[in-house]
Protein backbone atom coordinates (compact mmCIF):
# COMPACT_ATOMS: atom_id res chain seq x y z
CA UNK A 1 0.00 0.00 0.00
CA UNK A 2 0.97 3.69 -0.88
CA UNK A 3 2.08 5.82 2.14
CA UNK A 4 -0.04 8.66 3.12
CA UNK A 5 2.17 11.20 2.40
CA UNK A 6 3.44 9.50 -0.98
CA UNK A 7 -0.30 9.82 -1.96
CA UNK A 8 -1.07 13.36 -1.20
CA UNK A 9 1.80 14.62 -2.57
CA UNK A 10 1.09 12.61 -5.78
CA UNK A 11 -2.32 13.83 -5.97
CA UNK A 12 -0.92 17.16 -5.28
CA UNK A 13 0.64 17.29 -8.95
CA UNK A 14 -2.09 15.94 -10.48
CA UNK A 15 -4.63 18.44 -9.23
CA UNK A 16 -1.85 21.08 -10.21
CA UNK A 17 -1.85 19.64 -13.42
CA UNK A 18 -5.73 19.64 -13.63
CA UNK A 19 -5.33 23.68 -12.67
CA UNK A 20 -3.58 24.51 -15.08
CA UNK A 21 -5.37 22.84 -17.66
CA UNK A 22 -8.02 25.02 -17.05
CA UNK A 23 -6.10 28.13 -17.00
CA UNK A 24 -5.51 26.98 -20.78
CA UNK A 25 -7.41 29.56 -22.48
CA UNK A 26 -5.49 32.14 -21.33
CA UNK A 27 -2.37 31.04 -22.77
CA UNK A 28 -2.83 33.60 -26.03
CA UNK A 29 -6.42 33.88 -26.53
CA UNK A 30 -7.62 33.94 -29.50
CA UNK A 31 -10.52 36.18 -31.02
CA UNK A 32 -10.54 34.71 -34.50
CA UNK A 33 -13.51 32.46 -35.87
CA UNK A 34 -13.09 28.74 -34.41
CA UNK A 35 -10.55 27.31 -37.02
CA UNK A 36 -8.79 23.74 -36.83
CA UNK A 37 -5.31 25.94 -37.00
CA UNK A 38 -6.64 27.51 -33.84
CA UNK A 39 -7.59 24.51 -31.98
CA UNK A 40 -4.63 22.23 -33.04
CA UNK A 41 -1.61 24.58 -33.15
CA UNK A 42 -2.86 27.30 -30.87
CA UNK A 43 -3.01 29.64 -33.66
CA UNK A 44 0.93 29.29 -34.11
CA UNK A 45 1.37 31.90 -31.60
CA UNK A 46 3.68 29.61 -29.39
CA UNK A 47 7.23 31.94 -28.49
CA UNK A 48 10.32 30.01 -27.68
CA UNK A 49 10.23 29.29 -23.92
CA UNK A 50 6.07 27.95 -24.32
CA UNK A 51 7.73 26.00 -27.69
CA UNK A 52 10.40 24.38 -25.96
CA UNK A 53 7.59 23.12 -23.35
CA UNK A 54 5.73 21.59 -24.97
CA UNK A 55 8.21 20.16 -27.82
CA UNK A 56 10.52 18.55 -25.12
CA UNK A 57 7.20 17.42 -22.87
CA UNK A 58 6.25 16.02 -25.90
CA UNK A 59 9.27 14.18 -27.55
CA UNK A 60 10.11 12.55 -24.25
CA UNK A 61 7.25 10.46 -23.29
CA UNK A 62 6.13 9.32 -19.79
CA UNK A 63 6.57 5.65 -21.58
CA UNK A 64 10.29 6.58 -22.43
CA UNK A 65 11.24 7.73 -18.75
CA UNK A 66 9.96 3.94 -17.84
CA UNK A 67 11.41 1.87 -20.45
CA UNK A 68 14.84 3.09 -21.33
CA UNK A 69 15.75 2.71 -17.36
CA UNK A 70 14.33 -0.39 -17.40
CA UNK A 71 16.16 -1.36 -20.62
CA UNK A 72 18.93 -0.79 -18.85
CA UNK A 73 18.43 -2.62 -16.02
CA UNK A 74 17.52 -5.38 -18.43
CA UNK A 75 20.08 -5.35 -21.16
CA UNK A 76 22.91 -2.70 -19.70
CA UNK A 77 24.80 -0.72 -22.64
CA UNK A 78 22.13 -1.02 -25.19
CA UNK A 79 20.06 0.93 -23.74
CA UNK A 80 21.80 3.93 -23.94
CA UNK A 81 21.38 4.20 -27.41
CA UNK A 82 18.59 6.84 -26.16
CA UNK A 83 21.21 9.25 -25.47
CA UNK A 84 22.90 10.02 -29.07
CA UNK A 85 19.23 9.27 -30.52
CA UNK A 86 17.80 12.31 -29.01
CA UNK A 87 21.21 14.37 -29.31
CA UNK A 88 20.86 13.67 -33.04
CA UNK A 89 17.14 14.61 -33.27
CA UNK A 90 18.87 18.21 -32.43
CA UNK A 91 19.96 19.01 -35.35
CA UNK A 92 17.57 17.00 -37.86
CA UNK A 93 15.36 19.15 -36.18
CA UNK A 94 17.34 22.57 -36.57
CA UNK A 95 16.91 22.28 -40.09
CA UNK A 96 14.37 19.88 -41.32
CA UNK A 97 11.66 21.41 -38.69
CA UNK A 98 12.56 24.55 -38.91
CA UNK A 99 12.15 24.55 -42.75
CA UNK A 100 9.16 22.68 -42.61
CA UNK A 101 7.38 24.70 -40.20
CA UNK A 102 7.93 28.07 -42.36
CA UNK A 103 6.31 26.18 -45.64
CA UNK A 104 3.36 25.57 -43.02
CA UNK A 105 3.68 28.65 -41.85
CA UNK A 106 3.15 30.15 -45.77
CA UNK A 107 0.86 28.07 -47.12
CA UNK A 108 -1.17 27.16 -43.53
CA UNK A 109 -0.57 23.78 -43.55
CA UNK A 110 -1.93 22.10 -40.81
CA UNK A 111 -0.46 18.42 -40.35
CA UNK A 112 2.70 17.06 -42.93
CA UNK A 113 0.48 15.46 -45.66
CA UNK A 114 -0.93 18.84 -46.06
CA UNK A 115 2.39 19.59 -47.38
CA UNK A 116 3.32 16.55 -49.01
CA UNK A 117 -0.46 16.81 -51.08
CA UNK A 118 1.03 20.59 -51.99
CA UNK A 119 4.53 19.63 -53.05
CA UNK A 120 3.33 16.36 -55.13
CA UNK A 121 -0.18 17.01 -55.97
CA UNK A 122 -0.83 13.63 -55.08
CA UNK A 123 -3.73 13.01 -52.86
CA UNK A 124 -3.25 9.46 -52.73
CA UNK A 125 0.76 10.09 -51.43
CA UNK A 126 -0.81 12.53 -48.96
CA UNK A 127 -3.20 9.93 -47.69
CA UNK A 128 -0.80 7.13 -47.34
CA UNK A 129 1.18 9.84 -45.43
CA UNK A 130 -1.41 10.96 -42.87
CA UNK A 131 -2.77 7.08 -42.24
CA UNK A 132 0.58 5.85 -41.66
CA UNK A 133 1.20 8.99 -38.67
CA UNK A 134 -1.88 7.88 -37.62
CA UNK A 135 -1.21 3.77 -37.48
CA UNK A 136 1.99 4.88 -35.82
CA UNK A 137 0.39 7.50 -33.36
CA UNK A 138 -2.48 5.21 -32.06
CA UNK A 139 0.03 2.23 -29.65
CA UNK A 140 1.96 5.32 -29.10
CA UNK A 141 -0.52 6.99 -26.95
CA UNK A 142 -1.73 3.23 -25.32
CA UNK A 143 1.97 2.96 -24.34
CA UNK A 144 1.86 7.20 -22.45
CA UNK A 145 -1.10 4.39 -19.99
CA UNK A 146 1.05 1.50 -19.79
CA UNK A 147 3.98 3.90 -18.63
CA UNK A 148 1.61 5.52 -16.14
CA UNK A 149 0.24 2.27 -14.58
CA UNK A 150 3.96 0.53 -14.82
CA UNK A 151 5.21 3.83 -12.39
CA UNK A 152 2.19 3.55 -10.24
CA UNK A 153 1.68 0.33 -9.44
CA UNK A 154 5.88 -0.22 -8.65
CA UNK A 155 4.93 2.71 -6.40
CA UNK A 156 1.93 1.38 -5.04
CA UNK A 157 0.04 4.06 -5.74
CA UNK A 158 -2.46 2.33 -8.17
CA UNK A 159 -4.96 0.17 -7.15
CA UNK A 160 -5.62 -3.34 -7.96
CA UNK A 161 -8.59 -4.23 -9.95
CA UNK A 162 -11.59 -2.36 -11.17
CA UNK A 163 -10.13 0.65 -8.58
CA UNK A 164 -7.14 1.38 -10.63
CA UNK A 165 -8.86 0.90 -14.07
CA UNK A 166 -11.20 4.12 -12.78
CA UNK A 167 -8.00 5.86 -11.67
CA UNK A 168 -6.70 5.58 -14.81
CA UNK A 169 -10.08 6.75 -16.74
CA UNK A 170 -9.96 9.38 -13.98
CA UNK A 171 -6.72 10.74 -15.04
CA UNK A 172 -7.43 10.59 -18.43
CA UNK A 173 -10.95 12.15 -18.28
CA UNK A 174 -9.89 15.34 -17.24
CA UNK A 175 -7.17 15.30 -19.73
CA UNK A 176 -10.00 15.04 -22.50
CA UNK A 177 -12.05 17.48 -21.14
CA UNK A 178 -8.93 19.78 -21.35
CA UNK A 179 -7.95 19.19 -24.68
CA UNK A 180 -11.67 18.90 -26.07
CA UNK A 181 -12.00 22.47 -25.01
CA UNK A 182 -8.96 24.59 -25.62
CA UNK A 183 -6.66 21.87 -28.00
CA UNK A 184 -3.28 22.40 -27.98
CA UNK A 185 -2.98 25.07 -25.19
CA UNK A 186 -4.26 22.73 -22.38
CA UNK A 187 -1.01 20.42 -23.25
CA UNK A 188 1.18 23.22 -23.45
CA UNK A 189 0.05 24.89 -19.94
CA UNK A 190 1.03 21.93 -18.32
CA UNK A 191 3.97 21.12 -19.90
CA UNK A 192 5.50 23.72 -17.83
CA UNK A 193 4.19 21.53 -14.72
CA UNK A 194 6.03 18.28 -16.50
CA UNK A 195 9.53 20.21 -16.96
CA UNK A 196 9.19 21.45 -13.01
CA UNK A 197 8.15 18.18 -12.02
CA UNK A 198 10.60 16.08 -13.64
CA UNK A 199 14.09 18.31 -14.00
CA UNK A 200 13.38 18.78 -9.95
CA UNK A 201 12.31 14.98 -9.08
CA UNK A 202 14.79 13.52 -11.07
CA UNK A 203 17.94 16.00 -9.60
CA UNK A 204 16.65 14.87 -6.14
CA UNK A 205 16.87 11.56 -6.83
CA UNK A 206 20.16 11.69 -8.48
CA UNK A 207 21.69 13.31 -5.79
CA UNK A 208 20.25 10.65 -3.39
CA UNK A 209 21.61 7.62 -5.51
CA UNK A 210 24.89 9.34 -5.79
CA UNK A 211 25.13 9.77 -1.97
CA UNK A 212 23.77 6.44 -0.55
CA UNK A 213 26.07 4.74 -2.80
CA UNK A 214 29.39 6.60 -3.24
CA UNK A 215 29.32 8.06 -6.17
CA UNK A 216 29.06 7.34 -10.30
CA UNK A 217 32.24 4.40 -9.96
CA UNK A 218 30.56 2.53 -7.13
CA UNK A 219 27.32 2.72 -9.04
CA UNK A 220 28.89 0.92 -12.20
CA UNK A 221 30.82 -1.22 -9.99
CA UNK A 222 28.05 -2.56 -8.00
CA UNK A 223 25.79 -2.86 -10.86
CA UNK A 224 28.63 -4.99 -12.83
CA UNK A 225 29.15 -7.69 -9.71
CA UNK A 226 25.19 -8.03 -10.48
CA UNK A 227 24.56 -7.91 -13.88
CA UNK A 228 25.70 -11.32 -14.72
CA UNK A 229 24.60 -11.81 -18.38
CA UNK A 230 24.52 -8.10 -20.27
CA UNK A 231 27.43 -6.62 -20.24
CA UNK A 232 27.29 -2.57 -19.18
CA UNK A 233 29.60 -1.77 -21.98
CA UNK A 234 28.93 -2.18 -26.37
CA UNK A 235 30.86 -5.33 -27.57
CA UNK A 236 32.22 -4.72 -31.43
CA UNK A 237 28.92 -7.23 -32.44
CA UNK A 238 26.59 -4.80 -30.89
CA UNK A 239 27.97 -1.39 -32.00
CA UNK A 240 26.37 -1.51 -35.39
CA UNK A 241 22.62 -2.30 -33.83
CA UNK A 242 23.37 0.98 -31.46
CA UNK A 243 24.53 3.22 -33.92
CA UNK A 244 21.44 2.49 -36.76
CA UNK A 245 18.80 2.28 -33.97
CA UNK A 246 20.21 5.54 -32.87
CA UNK A 247 19.93 7.18 -36.71
CA UNK A 248 17.20 5.43 -37.59
CA UNK A 249 15.26 6.53 -34.27
CA UNK A 250 15.96 10.30 -34.84
CA UNK A 251 14.87 10.08 -38.38
CA UNK A 252 11.71 8.65 -37.45
CA UNK A 253 11.17 10.95 -34.53
CA UNK A 254 10.62 13.63 -36.55
CA UNK A 255 7.62 11.97 -38.67
CA UNK A 256 5.85 11.67 -35.61
CA UNK A 257 2.40 13.89 -36.17
CA UNK A 258 2.39 14.92 -32.65
CA UNK A 259 6.19 16.06 -32.81
CA UNK A 260 5.33 18.29 -36.03
CA UNK A 261 2.38 19.23 -34.59
CA UNK A 262 4.13 20.86 -31.39
CA UNK A 263 6.92 22.19 -34.38
CA UNK A 264 3.94 23.51 -36.25
CA UNK A 265 2.77 25.40 -33.04
CA UNK A 266 5.56 27.52 -32.86
CA UNK A 267 5.42 31.55 -34.08
CA UNK A 268 8.18 31.41 -36.52
CA UNK A 269 11.23 30.02 -37.87
CA UNK A 270 13.75 31.36 -35.13
CA UNK A 271 12.03 30.18 -32.35
CA UNK A 272 12.02 26.67 -33.84
CA UNK A 273 15.82 26.75 -34.28
CA UNK A 274 16.10 28.21 -30.75
CA UNK A 275 14.08 25.41 -29.47
CA UNK A 276 16.52 22.62 -31.33
CA UNK A 277 19.69 24.24 -29.51
CA UNK A 278 17.93 23.90 -25.76
CA UNK A 279 16.31 20.40 -26.39
CA UNK A 280 19.56 18.86 -25.34
CA UNK A 281 18.80 19.38 -21.94
CA UNK A 282 15.98 16.99 -22.21
CA UNK A 283 18.23 15.07 -23.17
CA UNK A 284 20.52 15.15 -20.14
CA UNK A 285 17.12 13.84 -18.19
CA UNK A 286 17.02 10.93 -20.40
CA UNK A 287 20.46 10.05 -19.57
CA UNK A 288 19.96 10.62 -15.83
CA UNK A 289 16.71 7.91 -16.44
CA UNK A 290 19.42 5.70 -17.77
CA UNK A 291 21.69 5.86 -15.16
CA UNK A 292 19.02 5.41 -12.52
CA UNK A 293 18.06 1.78 -13.94
CA UNK A 294 21.98 1.29 -13.62
CA UNK A 295 21.46 1.90 -9.88
CA UNK A 296 18.62 0.01 -9.99
CA UNK A 297 20.94 -2.91 -10.09
CA UNK A 298 23.53 -1.72 -7.77
CA UNK A 299 21.26 -1.82 -5.45
CA UNK A 300 19.64 -5.12 -5.58
CA UNK A 301 16.56 -4.39 -6.77
CA UNK A 302 14.52 -7.09 -8.06
CA UNK A 303 11.93 -5.80 -10.86
CA UNK A 304 9.11 -8.20 -11.57
CA UNK A 305 9.72 -11.20 -14.30
CA UNK A 306 9.32 -9.08 -17.66
CA UNK A 307 8.55 -5.79 -15.83
CA UNK A 308 11.92 -4.28 -16.06
CA UNK A 309 10.46 -0.65 -16.58
CA UNK A 310 8.98 -0.98 -12.68
CA UNK A 311 12.57 -1.16 -11.78
CA UNK A 312 13.18 2.65 -11.02
CA UNK A 313 10.04 3.13 -9.17
CA UNK A 314 11.02 0.57 -6.77
CA UNK A 315 13.96 1.85 -6.65
CA UNK A 316 12.22 5.25 -5.44
CA UNK A 317 10.32 3.72 -3.66
CA UNK A 318 13.04 1.82 -1.36
CA UNK A 319 15.49 4.82 -1.54
CA UNK A 320 13.26 8.35 -0.96
CA UNK A 321 11.13 9.98 1.33
CA UNK A 322 7.41 9.38 1.24
CA UNK A 323 6.57 13.26 -0.49
CA UNK A 324 9.65 13.03 -2.37
CA UNK A 325 8.61 9.68 -4.45
CA UNK A 326 5.34 10.84 -4.58
CA UNK A 327 6.43 13.83 -6.51
CA UNK A 328 8.69 11.68 -8.67
CA UNK A 329 5.58 9.61 -9.28
CA UNK A 330 3.21 12.44 -10.07
CA UNK A 331 5.61 14.00 -12.17
CA UNK A 332 6.01 10.42 -14.56
CA UNK A 333 2.26 10.60 -14.17
CA UNK A 334 1.91 14.07 -15.78
CA UNK A 335 4.42 13.43 -18.41
CA UNK A 336 2.07 11.04 -19.75
CA UNK A 337 -0.17 13.46 -20.08
CA UNK A 338 1.33 15.96 -22.44
CA UNK A 339 2.17 13.71 -24.86
CA UNK A 340 -0.82 11.55 -25.20
CA UNK A 341 -2.84 14.81 -25.25
CA UNK A 342 -0.56 15.88 -28.26
CA UNK A 343 -1.18 12.68 -29.72
CA UNK A 344 -4.79 12.80 -29.76
CA UNK A 345 -4.73 15.98 -31.19
CA UNK A 346 -2.42 14.69 -34.33
CA UNK A 347 -4.28 11.72 -35.11
CA UNK A 348 -7.57 14.19 -35.10
CA UNK A 349 -6.10 16.89 -36.96
CA UNK A 350 -4.73 14.25 -39.80
CA UNK A 351 -8.01 12.18 -39.99
CA UNK A 352 -9.88 15.70 -40.77
CA UNK A 353 -7.75 17.77 -42.60
CA UNK A 354 -6.67 14.59 -45.22
CA UNK A 355 -9.38 11.86 -44.66
CA UNK A 356 -12.80 13.89 -44.00
CA UNK A 357 -12.30 17.08 -45.63
CA UNK A 358 -10.36 15.20 -48.61
CA UNK A 359 -12.69 12.31 -49.22
CA UNK A 360 -15.68 12.38 -47.52
CA UNK A 361 -16.80 16.52 -47.14
CA UNK A 362 -15.01 18.86 -49.15
CA UNK A 363 -16.79 21.84 -48.01
CA UNK A 364 -16.88 21.52 -44.43
CA UNK A 365 -16.77 24.76 -42.53
CA UNK A 366 -13.71 25.34 -40.34
CA UNK A 367 -16.43 25.15 -37.63
CA UNK A 368 -17.40 22.09 -38.28
CA UNK A 369 -13.76 20.96 -39.12
CA UNK A 370 -13.05 21.74 -35.28
CA UNK A 371 -16.06 19.63 -34.06
CA UNK A 372 -15.05 16.71 -36.03
CA UNK A 373 -11.47 17.04 -34.83
CA UNK A 374 -12.90 16.97 -31.34
CA UNK A 375 -14.66 14.21 -31.90
CA UNK A 376 -11.92 12.27 -33.35
CA UNK A 377 -9.32 13.38 -30.76
CA UNK A 378 -11.63 11.86 -27.67
CA UNK A 379 -12.68 9.15 -29.39
CA UNK A 380 -8.72 8.19 -29.75
CA UNK A 381 -8.11 8.86 -25.95
CA UNK A 382 -11.23 6.14 -25.33
CA UNK A 383 -9.65 3.52 -27.60
CA UNK A 384 -6.22 4.67 -25.94
CA UNK A 385 -7.88 3.02 -22.86
CA UNK A 386 -9.78 0.16 -23.97
CA UNK A 387 -6.47 -0.70 -25.90
CA UNK A 388 -4.32 -0.50 -22.40
CA UNK A 389 -7.45 -3.19 -20.80
CA UNK A 390 -8.00 -5.19 -23.43
CA UNK A 391 -4.81 -6.21 -24.51
CA UNK A 392 -1.79 -7.31 -23.31
CA UNK A 393 0.83 -5.01 -22.45
CA UNK A 394 3.62 -6.65 -25.02
CA UNK A 395 0.57 -6.36 -27.52
CA UNK A 396 1.06 -2.69 -27.20
CA UNK A 397 4.91 -2.41 -26.97
CA UNK A 398 4.94 -4.83 -30.24
CA UNK A 399 2.91 -2.15 -32.14
CA UNK A 400 4.60 0.66 -30.78
CA UNK A 401 8.03 -1.14 -32.17
CA UNK A 402 6.38 -1.64 -35.77
CA UNK A 403 4.94 2.21 -35.55
CA UNK A 404 8.91 3.20 -35.57
CA UNK A 405 9.33 1.34 -38.42
CA UNK A 406 6.35 2.43 -40.27
CA UNK A 407 6.48 6.34 -39.85
CA UNK A 408 10.17 5.93 -40.98
CA UNK A 409 8.72 5.00 -44.44
CA UNK A 410 7.37 9.07 -44.79
CA UNK A 411 11.12 10.42 -44.30
CA UNK A 412 11.05 10.49 -48.42
CA UNK A 413 7.80 12.33 -48.65
CA UNK A 414 8.46 14.44 -46.19
CA UNK A 415 11.80 15.47 -45.46
CA UNK A 416 13.78 14.56 -48.82
CA UNK A 417 10.16 16.90 -49.90
CA UNK A 418 11.75 19.80 -48.22
CA UNK A 419 14.54 20.16 -50.75
CA UNK A 420 14.18 18.11 -53.99
CA UNK A 421 10.68 17.72 -55.84
CA UNK A 422 12.51 15.58 -58.19
CA UNK A 423 11.08 12.33 -56.72
CA UNK A 424 7.82 11.41 -58.64
CA UNK A 425 4.66 10.78 -56.59
CA UNK A 426 4.28 7.46 -57.71
CA UNK A 427 7.61 6.03 -57.39
CA UNK A 428 7.56 7.60 -53.86
CA UNK A 429 4.22 5.32 -52.92
CA UNK A 430 5.74 2.76 -54.65
CA UNK A 431 8.65 2.90 -52.49
CA UNK A 432 6.59 3.51 -49.21
CA UNK A 433 4.18 0.47 -49.96
CA UNK A 434 7.91 -1.71 -50.05
CA UNK A 435 9.24 -0.03 -47.05
CA UNK A 436 6.17 -0.78 -44.69
CA UNK A 437 5.98 -4.53 -46.21
CA UNK A 438 9.74 -5.45 -45.95
CA UNK A 439 9.65 -3.79 -42.45
CA UNK A 440 7.01 -5.37 -40.88
CA UNK A 441 8.04 -8.39 -42.19
CA UNK A 442 11.61 -8.32 -40.95
CA UNK A 443 10.25 -6.91 -37.31
CA UNK A 444 7.99 -9.93 -37.24
CA UNK A 445 9.89 -12.77 -38.81
CA UNK A 446 12.84 -11.66 -36.00
CA UNK A 447 10.15 -12.36 -33.61
CA UNK A 448 9.61 -8.31 -32.63
CA UNK A 449 12.93 -7.51 -32.38
CA UNK A 450 14.03 -3.75 -33.66
CA UNK A 451 17.32 -4.97 -35.08
CA UNK A 452 17.77 -7.41 -37.67
CA UNK A 453 20.79 -9.40 -39.40
CA UNK A 454 20.87 -9.06 -43.22
CA UNK A 455 22.41 -12.77 -44.18
CA UNK A 456 25.76 -13.08 -42.21
CA UNK A 457 26.42 -9.19 -41.68
CA UNK A 458 25.85 -7.44 -38.72
CA UNK A 459 22.97 -6.86 -36.91
CA UNK A 460 21.01 -3.57 -37.90
CA UNK A 461 17.96 -1.78 -37.28
CA UNK A 462 14.85 -3.03 -39.02
CA UNK A 463 13.62 0.43 -39.95
CA UNK A 464 16.53 1.78 -41.15
CA UNK A 465 17.24 -1.15 -43.43
CA UNK A 466 13.37 -0.51 -45.05
CA UNK A 467 14.12 2.75 -45.72
CA UNK A 468 16.99 2.04 -47.61
CA UNK A 469 14.81 -0.18 -49.87
CA UNK A 470 12.03 2.85 -49.67
CA UNK A 471 14.25 5.16 -51.28
CA UNK A 472 15.98 2.70 -53.88
CA UNK A 473 12.82 2.23 -55.17
CA UNK A 474 11.72 5.66 -55.30
CA UNK A 475 15.26 6.45 -56.93
CA UNK A 476 14.66 3.98 -59.68
CA UNK A 477 11.32 4.33 -59.98
CA UNK A 478 11.59 8.50 -60.66
CA UNK A 479 14.00 7.24 -63.09
CA UNK A 480 12.09 4.85 -64.87
CA UNK A 481 8.50 7.19 -64.62
CA UNK A 482 10.72 10.00 -66.41
CA UNK A 483 12.10 8.18 -69.34
CA UNK A 484 8.22 6.81 -70.13
CA UNK A 485 7.00 10.10 -69.66
CA UNK A 486 4.47 9.90 -66.83
CA UNK A 487 2.78 13.29 -65.45
CA UNK A 488 3.14 14.63 -62.32
CA UNK A 489 0.75 16.66 -60.14
CA UNK A 490 1.53 20.47 -59.86
CA UNK A 491 4.01 21.58 -56.80
CA UNK A 492 2.57 24.30 -55.08
CA UNK A 493 4.80 24.89 -52.50
CA UNK A 494 7.46 27.19 -54.41
CA UNK A 495 10.55 25.47 -53.24
CA UNK A 496 13.22 24.83 -55.20
CA UNK A 497 13.14 21.55 -57.08
CA UNK A 498 16.78 20.39 -56.76
CA UNK A 499 18.86 19.43 -53.34
CA UNK A 500 21.29 22.71 -54.37
CA UNK A 501 18.84 25.23 -52.86
CA UNK A 502 19.70 29.15 -52.39
CA UNK A 503 18.43 30.16 -48.70
CA UNK A 504 15.35 32.35 -48.83
CA UNK A 505 16.00 35.73 -46.84
CA UNK A 506 13.79 35.79 -43.71
CA UNK A 507 11.50 38.90 -43.24
CA UNK A 508 11.02 37.95 -39.63
CA UNK A 509 10.17 35.64 -37.50
CA UNK A 510 6.22 35.74 -38.03
CA UNK A 511 6.20 36.56 -41.22
CA UNK A 512 8.75 33.95 -43.42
Amino acid sequence: MADGAMTATFLAVIGGASLLAVTARRLHPSEKLPSLEGWALADRSLGPVWTWLLLGGTIFTAYTFAAIPGLAYGNGAPAFFAVPYTVIVCPLAFVLLSRLGTVARRHGYVTAADFVRGRYGSPPLALVVALTGILATMPYLALQLLGIRAVLTAGGVYPRGAAGDLVMVALFAGLAVATYRHGLRAPTVISALKAVAVFVSLTAVTWLVLDRLGGPGAVFDGAAERIGGPALLLTPEQQPAYATLALGSALALLMYPHVLTAGFAADGPRTLRKVSVALPAWTGLLALFGFLGIAALATGVRAPAGGAEAAVPMLVDRLMPAPLAGLVFGAITVGALVPAAVMSIAAATSFVRNVYVEYVHPTATPKRQVRIAKAVSLTAKVGAVAFVFGLRDQDAINLQLLGGVWILQIFPAVAVGLFTGRLHPRALLAGWGVGMVAGTCMVVREGFSSTVSLGSGPEIYAGLAALLLNLTVAVAGTAVLERLGVPRGADLTDLPSRLSVRRRPETGANNP
